[in-house]
C-alpha cells in the first residue's frame, strides 16, 4: 500500500516542523502582561531613555549644543526621549517599537564606527555601546509580544 503524500490532510509529519507551527507554538507560549506589570527590559529601556533626555538636556542648558539648528535638533531629541520614556512606561507598542528602531540604528551606527576604528579605544567604545544595545533590542522583542499579546483568546 503507498503512502499518503506528506501535505495531504491527515498524513502525519516527520522531521522538521514548519514556521507556522513553531511560530504557533511560540505564541501559545506568550502571556500577555498583567496590569501594571513591567519587565526589566521594559524598565531598562524607560531608564535609559529618561537619562539620554536628560543628559542632553543638561548638555543643552550648559551650551554645549553650539547654538543655531544644533539646539533645536537637540532639544528636539531630548522632547523624543522623554516622549518615548512616558509611551514606555504606560506599554504603548509603538512607544517601544519607536525605542527598538532608535536601538537598530545606534548599534547599526557603532558597527560601522568599528569597522573604522583605528585604535583599541576606539573598538572598545563602540563595543561598549553595541552590546548592551543589542542585549536590549533582542530582549524587547518578547516584551513588544507580550504587549501585542491580547488579554482573552479568540
Amino acid at each position: 500500500m503507498s503512502q499518503p503524500p506528506a501535505d495531504a490532510p491527515g498524513a502525519e509529519r516527520t522531521g522538521r516542523k514548519s514556521s507556522a507551527e513553531r511560530d504557533a507554538e511560540v505564541r501559545a507560549q506568550l502571556e500577555p502582561l498583567a496590569p501594571g506589570e513591567r519587565p526589566v527590559p521594559l524598565l531598562v529601556a524607560i531608564v535609559a531613555a529618561l537619562v539620554l533626555g536628560l543628559a542632553n538636556l543638561i548638555i543643552f542648558a550648559a551650551g554645549g549644543s553650539g547654538g543655531g539648528a544644533g539646539g533645536g535638533a537637540l532639544l528636539a531629541y531630548c522632547g523624543l526621549m522623554f516622549l518615548a520614556a512616558w509611551g514606555m512606561w504606560n506599554r504603548h507598542y509603538l512607544a517601544v517599537l519607536g525605542f527598538e528602531v532608535l536601538l537598530a540604528i545606534i548599534v547599526v551606527f557603532f558597527f560601522l564606527f568599528l569597522l573604522r576604528a583605528s585604535n583599541a579605544w576606539a573598538a572598545l567604545l563602540a563595543l561598549a555601546i553595541i552590546v548592551p544595545a543589542g542585549w536590549l533590542f533582542w530582549k524587547l522583542v518578547r516584551v513588544l509580544a507580550r504587549i501585542q499579546t491580547p488579554a482573552e483568546p479568540r
